[in-house]
């Protein structure tokens, strides 16, 4: 049975037909509902921009309207990249049909990540055929980093975004995914956010912005 995922949308600022398409991917035990509100800040510097949101495709047991990409219940690299591995193909038809949704081409895309949203974006972002515009992954991890250099298809710029007091993923994933991504050519770069735990701080959003904002050419 093919999986089929929804969630919110926020049209373009300016109006009219969007010139580019911006996915929201939240992490674990949240929805795409949790993500949207960032759509609003992001549109100051992308105004032409549609977003979306999607939830993940299962509940969380015990966490109403938790979503899920794929169950965690340590950060075991094996368990995380057979998760990832079964949720990209959900996530990936979802992108390919909110891009065709929305008549934006496949180069306009762009992929912002939060926890599990971040390792996610990562690992469907960089095996696309087309390459998206960028990827923005706060607070997450790179999934399966030993398979990259024999699996990667595109190289978009990432930035990659932490606290460094991050309880629930820490930060030294982060500094894992900028090596595991240079390794496998990937232009990196990465911000760590200090006294921040897990979560996204106005100058991690503005740095976001502002990287999003080159990708697209447009005026930060």
């Amino acid at each position: 049975m093919t999986v089929r995922i929804d969630g919110p949308r926020l049209g373009p600022k300016a109006g009219g037909a969007p010139d580019s398409l911006v996915v929201l991917v939240h992490g674990y035990g949240a929805n795409g509902e949790d993500l949207i509100g960032l759509a609003p800040y992001i549109q100051r510097v992308l105004p032409h921009a549609a977003f979306v949101a999607p939830d993940a495709p299962e509940s969380v047991p015990g966490v109403p309207f938790g979503r899920q990409w794929f169950a965690i219940t340590r950060l075991d690299p094996h368990l995380l990249a057979a998760g990832a591995d079964a949720a990209a193909p959900v996530l990936d038809a979802f992108l390919d049909a909110e891009l065709e949704r929305q008549g934006v081409a496949p180069s306009r895309l762009a992929l912002v990540g939060f926890s599990q949203g971040t390792m996610m974006a990562l690992h469907v972002g960089l095996r696309r055929a087309v390459p998206p515009v960028a990827i923005l992954g706060f607070s997450g991890a790179l999934v399966a980093s030993e398979r990259l250099p024999g699996e990667i298809r595109v190289r978009p710029p990432v930035l990659l975004i932490h606290g460094d007091s991050d309880p629930m993923v820490p930060v030294v994933a982060m500094h894992a995914a900028e090596a595991g991504l240079a390794a496998a050519g990937v232009p990196v770069a990465s911000h760590v956010a200090p006294g921040l735990g897990h979560g996204i701080d106005p100058e991690g959003l503005q740095r976001g912005m502002a990287f999003l904002a080159e990708a697209f050419g447009a005026a930060a």
